[in-house]
């Protein structure tokens, strides 16, 4: 071998053991030494954010490193979708996703679908429910029909964006019984004011956000949009007691940017599981009116799948899609 490509060979072999292993060493190393980025895609406040925070410090108490709560509210939850599916597959970006990653890409909302995202764990089920003010004439599910059959475009309903499982579930509400109201997607911070403003007629949301006004008889819950009365409002009869077959509880759980390597998702279901079985973890989510739902890696991930293709069938039965952004 000749001396300029023995030193080449020489040359590499060197550069090897300062390049090669550390990055090796590096790929093993999960938390690394920075703190780990929990996407939420609700404002600061929401029932969304306030679960995904009291999460996020028992994760970090199991991980041993600081899990960061980062607010990118928007279009039903988009936003964030859109900045969380950039980010690296290292196990340092997480996202707080739900249905509305099926409902944002079926109503057109995202370019991309479910299988941009490899699930983690699924942590709690909520139940949406339709609302009205205390003063508002609907004692039940059937007023408020009659009111939209009486008065067709007329209604108006409040939801937490359009593609958002809230603005999906009333649309599902209304038109399963023939009627026709008008969708007012908002802000999810502007929801609950737009109610007791009087903005809108009615509100479809989550139990956390109207809890407190529902126990103050400022307003009152109509029907759970669900298959088994809501355990924090069971004087609340279900759709499918008003002679509906809908279920749409809402799921929240933990997903990360496709790529991520299993045995990070691993570490991190890990966690996920030992803070959701924590008394403190149920104590807190119990006075935000949410029934922790732990579920694996895999089960979530079917779970995910299945609920896809009947969200995608009922968005079309629906027509509520429009052109992705």
């Amino acid at each position: 071998m000749s001396a300029p490509r023995a030193y080449v060979f020489w040359f590499l072999a060197i550069l090897a053991e300062f390049v090669v292993i550390p990055v090796v060493q590096a790929q093993g190393t999960f938390p690394a030494a920075r703190p780990i980025e929990f996407v939420v895609l609700f404002p600061a406040g929401s029932s969304a954010d306030v679960t995904a925070r009291v999460l996020a410090e028992g994760m970090s108490r199991q991980l041993g490193t600081q899990i960061v709560v980062v607010n990118r509210p928007g279009g039903g939850g988009a936003v964030g979708y859109k900045y969380a599916v950039q980010q690296a597959p290292d196990g340092h970006h997480l996202v707080w996703n739900s249905n509305s990653i099926s409902t944002n890409y079926h109503t057109g909302m995202l370019p991309f679908d479910y299988k941009s995202f490899l699930p983690v764990a699924r942590v709690q089920i909520e139940t949406p429910l339709l609302f009205v003010r205390s003063e508002a004439p609907w004692k039940g599910l059937r007023d408020i029909l009659q009111q939209a059959k009486a008065n067709p475009g007329k209604l108006t309903v409040g939801n937490s964006g359009f593609g958002s499982h809230t603005h999906l579930s009333s649309v599902w509400l209304f038109k399963s019984f023939g009627f026709q109201v008008v969708d007012v997607p908002f802000n999810a911070a502007q929801v609950v004011p737009s109610l007791l403003g009087g903005h809108v007629d009615a509100v479809v949301q989550l139990p956390g956000a109207l809890a407190g006004l529902v126990k103050a008889g400022n307003v009152r819950a109509l029907v759970a949009l669900s298959g088994a009365r809501d355990p924090f409002f069971p004087e609340v009869p279900t759709a499918r007691e008003q002679g509906m077959n809908m279920s749409a509880e809402l799921w929240r759980g933990v997903a990360v940017p496709k790529g991520t390597p299993s045995r990070i998702i691993a570490r991190l279901e890990d966690a996920i599981r030992k803070t959701v079985a924590s008394p403190e973890f149920t104590r807190a989510t119990e006075k935000l009116l949410v029934a922790p739902a732990f579920l694996p890696a895999v089960e979530f991930g079917n779970t995910i799948a299945k609920e896809d293709v009947e969200i995608a069938r009922t968005v079309k039965a629906l027509g509520i899609k429009q052109d992705s952004k």
